[in-house]
């Protein structure tokens, strides 16, 4: 049944709209200036740890790759990602830019939770009850997806990057602008990567999107996502490529999980099944 809210007029559903709208740009100010004033002791110690041969990664792999010969050399003491500045305002635009950006992140349940309460009355019980657990499941998956770009992908990249030498007369350095904007999209992307079941799910509920896509299509799946993992994270080992590639290809099979079976599919599966018997 729908909730008595369903019954409301087209300037009530406005109104709740601009009170939803006003409390997440509220939340967002909020912790925005929570993260602008933390902002000096995040930078050094979150931001720019990737940049240190003492991240937690770093000193992981160097355990994990010490004994094997072929592996890349994660032991390197002296490893430093030297960033400089070229414009003079960039330091204080970019504390405003990270400061959204963390605030976002971390609103991110919130946020969500304000979508859910606004179109939760216009569902019915039982799309009520799904959808709220594909909210809550989605948003884990974010932070973890985030969680990934942080702890691993954005490193390995800016490793790999940074370390990669065209000509020894050329100084590598990373500007601020290059270093902060490669910082955001990857954790960011990882995160949005990281939907897709949910994403999956959802079109499926739609009639958009059955099984049968992702068993005709795996073997592109597959190859357009070794592409994938080869761009995030260039370098030329088998360990680095593999690392980034099967976490991706476990959410191409996670998809297709949550997805429902076309009913052709369940026909030639019955069929199958009565052909064998």
């Amino acid at each position: 049944m729908l909730q008595q809210q369903d019954e409301m007029s087209f300037w009530e559903h406005l109104e709740t709209l601009r009170w939803t709208l006003f409390r997440c740009v509220i939340a967002l100010i909020v912790f925005a200036i929570g993260a602008f004033i933390s902002m000096y002791e995040l930078f050094d110690s979150v931001i720019l740890a990737p940049t240190r041969s003492d991240f937690i990664l770093y000193r992981a792999l160097c355990k994990l790759t010490a004994a094997i010969p072929f592996m890349p050399d994660f032991c390197d003491d002296t490893y430093l990602v030297n960033i400089f500045n070229v414009k003079l305002a960039s330091p204080f635009f970019f504390h405003m830019s990270t400061s959204f950006w963390l605030a976002l992140l971390f609103t991110f349940p919130y946020l969500v939770y304000e979508i859910w309460k606004f179109i939760s009355p216009a569902l019915y019980d039982h799309e009520r009850k799904n959808i709220r657990w594909a909210f809550f499941f989605g948003t884990i998956m974010f932070f973890i997806g985030c969680a990934v770009g942080y702890f691993f992908v954005f490193p390995m990249t800016l490793r790999f990057l940074a370390t990669y030498r065209l000509s020894d007369a050329i100084a590598e350095q990373v500007s601020l602008e290059s270093y902060i904007d490669t910082f955001v999209m990857m954790i960011f992307l990882m995160g949005i990567i990281f939907e897709m079941p949910l994403i999956s799910w959802l079109l499926s509920k739609l009639g958009l999107l059955t099984r049968s896509f992702f068993n005709k299509y795996r073997r592109y799946a597959i190859a357009g996502l070794l592409v994938l993992a080869a761009f995030i994270t260039p370098g030329s080992d088998p360990f680095t490529l593999g690392t980034v590639f099967f976490p991706l290809y476990g959410l191409y099979e996670l998809s297709a999980f949550f997805v429902k079976k076309a009913p052709k599919d369940d026909d030639e599966e019955t069929g199958t099944e009565i052909v064998k018997a």
